[in-house]
């Protein structure tokens, strides 16, 4: 099985937020950033060259010997959209959705032309109800492997 190339850094997420370009999409980004750390409480970590990303938690593939570290809730100021990482796995779908705005979505994310097409508000609570249930999720799932292991 191949490792997964993306991987948290220690590269700056100021730095690379600043170096967005357009300056609108360095705004969106600047303003997701402080949404995001806002909501999760979390310090903001680059992982791979582009996505910033909250959180972290261990995963175990069930159906391959696939193995990582990833994170919560993301976003990646991308230069077609905003990519959202905040679909969450193993969740009905947010009953959220249909009060956001214009979105597209797809593969776990959200894709956002530019943030003034949706409700920030709405996008907050959003983040908020997936990372908690992320973190849940992943802790349950954590205890189970340790009591399999043995742990």
């Amino acid at each position: 099985m191949a490792e997964i190339k993306t991987k948290a850094t220690k590269e700056s997420v100021t730095k690379f937020v600043n170096s967005i370009q357009p300056d609108e999409k360095k705004k969106d980004a600047l303003t997701l950033l402080k949404l995001f750390k806002s909501v999760t409480g979390e310090k903001p970590v680059m992982w791979g060259t582009s996505i910033v990303g909250f959180g972290k938690y261990h995963y175990k593939s069930e159906k391959s010997s696939q193995e990582a570290d990833w994170f919560h809730v993301g976003f990646s100021p991308r230069k077609q959209n905003l990519t959202l990482y905040i679909l969450a796995w193993k969740m009905e779908e947010p009953k959220l959705l249909v009060k956001l705005g214009k979105y597209k979505k797809g593969g776990g994310c959200l894709y956002i032309n530019r943030l003034s097409d949706v409700d920030e508000k709405v996008l907050a609570k959003l983040i908020k109800e997936i990372y908690v249930h992320r973190k849940k999720i992943h802790k349950k799932e954590e205890r189970l492997r340790d009591a399999k292991d043995g742990k």
